[in-house]
């Protein structure tokens, strides 16, 4: 866990001295940082970080412990927006595994927002390199209403194999707050069992 979270603050500090320097270049590069905490009932706790970098229509993205424990994943994609009253944006995304997991994986990030709702959606599917019959498709969703720009509440659903809860898809639900470039947000996932699944997030973009 403090691995991890030493990881993060490496990446936060080069992104933010790379957010200073664009600037200086006069480019457009804009950044996000995030972190997953899972409380898990029957395992062990742990994070999962991922951080992103955009520049007009090219993504990058690193991901850690998102496929497995002890895995990284490095992604490339290209961003398209558009929409007036109905807003959208749609990455495809192509991703290389390593770690305890190994493979390559298409995938895809996008949302649709109208009114106060917004829809979001992250995707991906792992060719695994050592065992074929391991390839997995993960998926995480929210569906939210935004009755105030600073807050959100809605439903989420998630397939992983990161960790086991005998559901092929967990769902849950969501509260999140915002305060300037900072998001903080709770999910709890299957709260219909005895000792559900709590994620707490926090994330800052610059």
């Amino acid at each position: 866990m403090r691995s991890t979270w030493a990881t993060l603050l490496v990446l936060l500090a080069c992104a933010t001295h790379a957010s200073g320097q664009a600037a200086v270049d006069g480019t457009k590069w804009s950044f996000s940082a995030a972190v997953y905490t899972y409380f898990l009932p029957d395992e062990s706790n742990y994070a999962q970080p991922t951080f992103a970098a955009d520049r007009d229509w090219l993504h990058f993205e690193a991901r850690y412990n998102y496929e497995d424990m002890k895995t990284g994943s490095v992604w490339a994609g290209y961003n398209f927006e558009g929409g007036g009253t109905v807003a959208w944006e749609f990455t495809p995304m192509v991703g290389g595994v390593f770690g305890r997991t190994k493979g390559v994986a298409p995938g895809y990030t996008g949302s649709l927002s109208w009114w106060k709702l917004d829809f979001y959606s992250e995707g991906e599917y792992v060719f695994d390199a050592v065992q074929s019959s391991d390839s997995f498709f993960y998926n995480w969703s929210e569906l939210a209403i935004v009755p105030v720009e600073w807050f959100r509440v809605g439903l989420v659903t998630q397939r992983t194999r990161v960790y086991d809860t005998g559901r092929d898809i967990q769902r849950g639900l969501f509260v999140g707050a915002s305060y300037k470039s900072i998001e903080a947000t709770t999910y709890i996932f299957n709260p219909d069992d005895g000792a559900p699944t709590v994620v707490a997030a926090i994330g800052v973009s610059f």
